[in-house]
């Protein structure tokens, strides 16, 4: 944990300097929305347990968002859907995803780190870091806000389409969900330019 602050303090000019990290969550799921945050981190106040949301176990990483949203100086996040992603592309819809949640913030930000993905028109400087979530503290913080958002997202799905089970892989290709989509053909949140779900949709 205390490698990924160290790795943001490098960046820091000032106490005033203010760093932001993004990320986003669903971009490999066959249904349901893109998410990203943007997170700005009180580097006074360590989180413990922060980490890529990747590695954090489900329960821990409610713990760990908790403690985001209660001990960021301000976070945001911005969801993009399904038909959106269809239109533009998943890395367009990601890209967009992201500088929607960097916009939302009420504090204006003198750098932005980015988990690899190249940010242009940006009102201050933007570093895409190779996974940078791994890496950046900030960049954890956003792919754990945006981890959790869109598993409650999908689970809210899950209410409204249960025979699918978004609430438990929440869209991604997992062999329970390719098993589901054979047999139940996709539903309206289902990713029309997704192979496979783009064979049910050939005519």
């Amino acid at each position: 944990m205390e490698s990924l602050y160290q790795f943001d303090l490098q960046y820091l000019e000032s106490d005033k300097f203010i760093i932001v990290g993004v990320d986003e969550a669903g971009r490999g799921p066959l249904a349901g929305p893109v998410v990203a945050s943007a997170v700005i981190l009180d580097y006074r106040q360590r989180i413990p347990l922060l980490n890529d949301s990747k590695k954090i176990a489900p329960r821990q990483r409610e713990i760990v968002y908790k403690e985001i949203i209660n001990k960021s100086l301000h976070y945001s996040y911005s969801i993009v859907d399904h038909q959106t992603i269809d239109e533009i592309n998943i890395f367009n819809a990601s890209k967009l995803a992201m500088i929607q949640a960097i916009e939302q913030l009420k504090i204006k930000p003198d750098l932005i780190l980015s988990d690899a993905m190249r940010l242009e028109n940006m009102s201050c400087p933007v570093i895409p870091i190779i996974k940078g979530d791994a890496k950046s503290a900030c960049i954890a913080a956003a792919s754990v806000i945006a981890k959790v958002t869109r598993d409650e997202l999908m689970i809210e799905y899950h209410k409204e389409y249960p025979e699918y089970l978004f609430g438990k892989h929440k869209g991604y290709p997992t062999q329970q969900h390719m098993s589901i989509l054979k047999e139940f053909g996709p539903c309206s949140i289902h990713r029309k330019s997704f192979q496979p779900v783009k064979n049910y949709f050939q005519n």
